[in-house]
């Protein structure tokens, strides 16, 4: 077992430590680890992996497996517990002694500018990450995580990808205010941005530090002048009793035994061999899979049971797994699609903050067409009037095209219970004049009229036939090998590095 992991055990009986987790049979310890911050992982036995999806559902197969329930895909972001974080009375506070309650200066936009505006704080944590030191022109540091993302005039960038020259947005001005300011006319004011604010150097310390972060309602903070993403929820998992958004990023339960029971599942007299889709509720190549390592054993025994199966994922670590799908393909029909949302930096940014880029993404799909896969590519969802444009669109699929995506199947946006509140939470905030369009669009229910789909539809069917990516072209090398046989275990397999970083 990982060091790092086993003194970060928590005690399974200590309920306070395990909220609503008594709802969970078969639960063998709980773990935290520093690689994710804020982050608890409850690691049980399942009884059962395979599920059958509701009959009430519209989706086109009958079978999946989790692996997981919740998403590590999301950030921890953090900075050194120094920095001067802006307060809304004017005043600056360094980042460690931020309070739940505090209001502070964060940023929202409105019609085509980003303006400074009043936001609470509703969470914050200490932690211990790998720290970079980052310099800005007029001699400002950082420090900060490489996974720590600042509002740069091309977006939000993860410090860890950043270059000498990006500039970063906010105010000079602001730096370092006294304390005893009481200034409040930026509240409202437009956020700028000005030379003094271009990066000069940025490089890992090569050694860990403690470091804080927090939640806002606006989703970021002043950070020494510059805008500063944070950490905020996106779905849930209420079945646990947690709190919606927070958990499903938070409590992550991973079912150890995966590949065991499946196997014992699937070789059932009664298993007809059906369809079984992968990636349908959580991703299964998040990036806690590359500690886990529970698809390996999922695969094969999807292989040897003859099962056919397909996988939808956004995470890029699927190219771990390349060689042995390549194998078992076959044996089985294999289907591999990768899940774009959004062909927008800022947009991405913004909606899904610590999944893969849009660019790792389309790297993913030219990884798998040189694996000699066909590639789909669920251009989902596509945001009603966000990112349903023909200009959008256009770019999506042009860029998709280039990667050598085979087939790309658009869906528009569904909001379920849980996902809906976070999402129109989100819009209200971001633009508040698309919730009466939005409350009309989603009147009925969780996915979009028959109008609406129908009205894409006659948008994307031209592009879609323009860029070849309306299923017409093919390639002929896949899955050309078929017959039964078992496909048998590599041990090479197990003895992958494990990857505990954003993938």
């Amino acid at each position: 077992m990982d060091m790092r992991w086993e003194p970060q055990t928590i005690d399974a009986e200590d309920d306070a430590a395990l909220p609503g987790m008594g709802k969970i049979a078969g639960l063998l310890r709980s773990v935290q680890t520093p690689d994710f911050a804020g982050v608890t992982f409850h690691e049980v036995r399942a009884k059962s992996v395979l599920n059958r999806v509701p009959g009430e559902s519209n989706m086109p197969f009958q079978w999946t497996v989790n692996p997981y329930r919740g998403c590590t895909h999301a950030c921890v972001y953090c900075l050194d517990g120094e920095t001067p974080v802006l307060m809304s009375n004017g005043r600056t506070r360094p980042l460690a002694d931020i309070r739940v309650g505090d209001t502070v200066v964060g940023t929202e936009q409105r019609r085509l500018r980003r303006r400074y505006v009043e936001t609470t704080v509703t969470a914050h944590w200490r932690t211990t990450k790998a720290a970079y030191r980052l310099e800005l022109a007029d001699g400002t540091t950082f420090m900060a995580s490489g996974d720590h993302r600042f509002l740069t005039t091309q977006g939000w960038r993860r410090v860890g990808d950043m270059e000498p020259g990006e500039q970063f947005v906010g105010d000079a001005r602001l730096r370092r205010l006294p304390r005893h300011a009481q200034n409040r006319s930026i509240l409202g004011s437009p956020v700028g941005t000005d030379k003094s604010l271009q990066v000069a150097t940025v490089e890992p310390t090569g050694s860990d530090a403690p470091m804080y972060d927090m939640t806002t309602g606006t989703g970021d903070f002043i950070a020494d002048g510059v805008v500063s993403h944070n950490c905020f929820a996106r779905g849930s998992h209420s079945w646990l009793e947690l709190d919606t958004g927070v958990g499903f990023d938070t409590e992550i339960v991973v079912k150890v035994n995966a590949g065991d029971v499946l196997a014992r599942e699937l070789h059932r007299r009664s298993w007809t061999r059906e369809h079984v889709a992968l990636g349908t509720n959580t991703d299964p190549y998040q990036r806690a899979e590359g500690r886990y390592r529970l698809m390996p054993g999922i695969i094969r025994a999807l292989a040897n049971s003859g099962t056919p199966f397909s996988i939808l994922t956004k995470g890029t670590l699927l190219r771990r797994d390349l060689p042995l799908l390549s194998q078992v393909a076959r044996h089985v029909d294999v289907s591999l699609a990768v899940s774009v949302a959004i062909y927008d930096d800022e947009l991405h940014a913004a909606l899904e903050p610590g999944t893969p880029s849009p660019r790792a993404r389309l790297d993913l799909v030219r990884a798998i067409r040189d694996a000699g896969f066909d590639c789909t590519v669920l251009l989902a969802p596509v945001i009603p009037y966000l990112t349903d444009t023909e200009k959008h669109l256009s770019a999506a699929l042009e860029a998709l095209a280039g990667a050598g995506a085979t087939h790309v199947t658009p869906i528009p946006l569904h909001l379920r219970t849980g996902a809906r509140e976070w999402f129109f939470t989100w819009l209200q905030r971001e633009h508040p004049k698309l919730m009466p369009r939005y409350e009309n669009l989603y009147r009925q229910g969780a996915y979009v009229p028959k109008s609406y789909q129908e009205w894409l539809d006659d948008r994307l069917d031209p592009l879609l036939h323009s860029y070849d990516l309306d299923g017409s072209r093919s390639l002929e090398a896949r899955s050309k090998h078929r017959g039964g046989g078992r496909v048998e275990h590599n041990p090479q397999d197990e003895n992958g590095a494990e990857q505990l970083t954003l993938l």
